[in-house]
């Protein structure tokens, strides 16, 4: 992958980005801004200090004639003071006063007008050509006895205003520059906390897409990084269980299909050759049949795993679970017969209803009472009771065979797997039945538990929930 195509180098792109144009707005935006302001406040104090002037020059026409020199050194402070050039104008536009040591006393302004900043109390321009260059002029009148005398123009270079916005502008730039470099440290956060475990991630990934599901991601941050790396190690784990589950599994299904149609090829192979007399081939031809009827329920077993697998929708009904246990032991009748075995059937209420898939659950039955009376000794008596706990349905299927070893009851559950308790009695086997019940009974959301001794007995109980309508 092209490295500009990257997240970390977009981000990178977009955060330089977004920092030049914050520069050249700030640049923009508040150059006007400033200038604007300063302008105005400026203004608004130039035309303060013209009032002032004017109204002490005003003190003549009130009768108060302070020393012309005094008047003179005032106006020169002020001018000094404001870096301003400060002129005092007769009613006819001539200078009769300038603070630039009287540099255009006497000099007539042409088409003279004091209302020239219109509606504003300022004006911005080289004022009638008389200044070289753009300059900020404010005009206050002088009265006395209700008449004006003349009047009061102060004038500031806009050059002044200039360097003023320069200075501020520069501790902004500054201000953004520190700014926008610590701002550094959240690059720096992002590089170490989302685009170095990305890399990890990624790299992971791409271990896990090659078939290296025993790479390990090492993450151990407590944020969501965190998390997704503990995701992605939980998956590669299920993943390599689930690798490991399949090639053992089809080694399983390899074997359980190869022994019967080795045995099917040999007695076929056996009659046609003569090697078995034809007196004796109706024997092999029912072991034959035998062979293909455990082919037949294995792969019934295999397809009833499959459509459990997909975790299809339940058909859940209200049903009599008692009647569903009476009916289903009556099916074993000519088997338990051959053994003498007795099924004791034991109900806590006459009528029990349970909220499940009637199907299914008959299924479950059948598995449970099929191995108890597989492992059962002749002249003996499995128990099968239901009882009702709260809004739970507790159904039991207990034997007194010859129980299940300590070190086998975790395995029962595994497709294929047969104690070697079993493997003498359970010709006919496929290693299935178990996986098939817990299958059914954890897509319906409950638990099925296994309590056996070994010489003594095996008990299975498993829950359905108890109808609303009960």
């Amino acid at each position: 992958m092209n490295k500009w195509h990257s997240l970390y180098y977009k981000f990178i792109l977009g955060y330089l980005v977004f920092g030049t144009l914050s520069f050249l707005v700030i640049a923009t935006v508040s150059s006007s801004w400033t200038y604007r302001l300063l302008l105005s406040t400026r203004a608004e104090s130039l035309y303060d200090e013209a009032n002032l002037l004017a109204s002490r020059y005003s003190r003549i026409y009130r009768g108060f004639a302070p020393a012309q020199e005094d008047t003179q050194a005032l106006v020169e402070a002020v001018s000094t003071y404001l870096r301003t050039e400060i002129w005092i104008i007769d009613n006819q536009g001539t200078v009769v006063e300038d603070s630039v040591q009287g540099a255009r006393v006497s000099m007539q302004i042409e088409n003279f007008d004091p209302t020239f900043t219109g509606n504003q109390n300022y004006y911005v321009g080289d004022y009638n050509h008389s200044f070289g260059e753009r300059v900020l002029s404010v005009c206050a009148p002088i009265t006395g006895n209700y008449m004006t005398h003349g009047y009061v123009l102060i004038h500031l270079p806009i050059s002044e205003i200039v360097h003023i916005r320069d200075q501020v502008l520069n501790i902004l730039y500054i201000t953004f520059c520190i700014v926008f470099g610590l701002s550094l440290i959240i690059l720096l956060v992002f590089t170490v906390t989302v685009y170095f475990p990305l890399k990890k991630i990624t790299a992971a990934a791409n271990q896990y897409a090659e078939g290296h599901l025993k790479h390990r991601l090492s993450l151990h941050t407590q944020d969501e990084m965190g998390y997704l790396a503990l995701t992605l190690n939980y998956m590669s784990d299920k993943l390599d269980k689930g690798d490991e589950y399949q090639k053992k599994f089809i080694a399983n299904v390899s074997h359980d299909f190869r022994s019967p149609l080795t045995s099917i090829k040999g007695y076929l192979e056996a009659i046609l050759d003569g090697t078995i007399p034809p007196e004796l081939q109706d024997k092999y031809l029912h072991l034959v049949i035998s062979e293909t009827e455990r082919l037949n329920k294995l792969t019934q077993g295999l397809l009833t795993l499959n459509s459990l697998d997909q975790k299809g929708q339940l058909s859940r009904s209200d049903f009599d679970i008692n009647r569903v246990i009476k009916d289903t032991a009556a099916s074993f009748e000519g088997t338990c017969n051959a053994k003498n075995i007795i099924l004791d059937l034991t109900f806590s209420e006459p009528s029990t209803m349970v909220y499940a898939d009637l199907g299914e659950i008959q299924q479950v039955l059948y598995n449970l009472i099929d191995n108890a009376i597989k492992f059962s000794h002749p002249d003996s008596t499995i128990f099968i009771q239901t009882s009702i706990r709260y809004e739970k349905v507790f159904i039991s299927v207990k034997d007194t065979g010859i129980g299940i070893p300590r070190d086998s009851l975790k395995k029962i559950w595994e497709r294929f797997y047969k104690t070697d308790l079993s493997r003498g009695k359970d010709k006919k086997g496929t290693g299935l039945g178990l996986s098939i019940v817990k299958e059914i009974i954890q897509n319906h959301g409950e638990t099925i538990d296994v309590v056996s001794t070994e010489g003594v007995g095996t008990e299975f109980i498993f829950t359905l929930p108890r109808s609303a309508n009960a």
